[in-house]
């Protein structure tokens, strides 16, 4: 069931490079930022890692369904990417743990651990990838 007229936001292939290039960014920078030696970088790391796997589910929303969800609960993206034919469960799963993730790292009162943080990399990775993947197809 896809949400609520009011929770979506039309946009197309233009603004699908648009949000392709944030996650691009916050990807990387993610990525660096996982070799600084400080003991809030991991927390940093993962928070940028969730940017990045929300922009890069906006960036294939919109090339592949020219909606992307805009509700205050980025839970509802999961459903809206499964109506991506080509890898949309697995993005909304990659996406699901990177949430789940979210508000230890962005609002937490204890460090997120360079494991976690590395993995939340890697789904973010994964996330942005798919997304390329949409958006050359």
């Amino acid at each position: 069931m896809s949400p609520a007229k009011g929770r979506t936001q039309t946009c197309g292939k233009t603004e699908a490079h648009t949000r392709l290039t944030h996650a691009r960014a916050f990807i990387d920078t993610a990525t660096l930022v996982l070799d600084v030696a400080d003991d809030a970088a991991p927390n940093v790391a993962a928070s940028l890692a969730v940017l990045a796997g929300i922009a890069a589910c906006d960036a294939a929303c919109c090339f592949a369904l020219g909606r992307r969800p805009r509700g205050q609960d980025h839970r509802e993206a999961i459903t809206i990417l499964s109506g991506i034919e080509a890898g949309g469960k697995a993005m909304g799963g990659d996406l699901a743990r990177l949430l789940d993730m979210k508000d230890n790292a962005q609002y937490g009162m204890a460090f997120v651990t360079t494991r976690a943080a590395g993995q939340a990399v890697k789904w973010a990775q994964r996330l942005v990838a798919a997304a390329e993947s949409i958006i050359q197809s």
